[in-house]
């Protein structure tokens, strides 16, 4: 799951430091793909850095439960099979195309009906302290981070995800994606087709979106 998704299951929480954990390895990946911890299974004296243990333990376990889900499978290999036409002679693989931009098309639904509030997500991310950020990135065994705060400032700063709103940007979003592996991913043409596919899927797709956040609300509660 995107952001935003991972963000609903704690929409009301006021621990700025779980919200963060439930989307750091996210924001790591992101910042630099060749980053790799591992801190799901520690224990801080600090009860912040601990917070955002848990809320990396939730995302991985929101993750399991959506990559695993009957949802995730058939919705994916739908947009799999319809985004193939559309990206013919690109060199990005059709099945990747229909994970991201399911992932994406989720956050777009999740902020056109008003699920979730972008300002709640960003507020929460500039509460955190940049010292306990750090001190849980080398606690966790990352000694480098300025490449991951230089991410990070900008992340908050230029505030992209408010652009998911915007169903004709989810093409844009899936690009910006694409070239973290490839240099051209898309041509114009591409994205135009990409567009249409996109916008009709998600448009059919908003009547049901929510069943999968309602499954792995049950699972999260079943596990706690």
């Amino acid at each position: 799951m995107n952001f935003l998704s991972h963000f609903y299951f704690d929409r009301d929480t006021t621990n700025c430091y779980h919200t963060l954990g439930t989307v750091l390895p996210d924001l790591l990946k992101n910042a630099d793909k060749t980053i790799v911890i591992h801190p799901e299974k520690l224990v801080h004296p600090d009860t912040q850095i601990n917070d955002i243990i848990l809320g990396w333990r939730k995302h991985l376990l929101v993750d399991r439960f959506f990559h695993s889900s009957v949802f995730f499978i058939t919705r994916s290999s739908e947009l799999r099979k319809l985004l193939t036409p559309a990206v013919q002679g690109s060199p990005v693989k059709p099945f990747f195309l229909g994970h991201i931009a399911l992932e994406l098309i989720l956050d777009n639904l999740l902020l056109t009906t008003d699920k979730v509030s972008v300002d709640d997500f960003y507020s929460h991310l500039r509460s955190c302290h940049l010292d306990t950020i750090k001190e849980f990135l080398n606690f966790s065994g990352l000694a480098e981070t300025a490449k991951f705060f230089r991410f990070y400032d900008n992340f908050k700063k230029s505030r992209y995800l408010e652009t998911y709103a915007d169903t004709q940007q989810i093409s844009y979003a899936l690009k910006r994606i694409c070239m973290r592996i490839w240099n051209d991913p898309f041509t114009i043409e591409h994205e135009g087709r990409m567009n249409a596919v996109l916008s009709a899927y998600r448009d059919g797709l908003q009547h049901n979106f929510m069943s999968i956040f309602k499954e792995i609300d049950l699972k999260l509660k079943a596990e706690s």
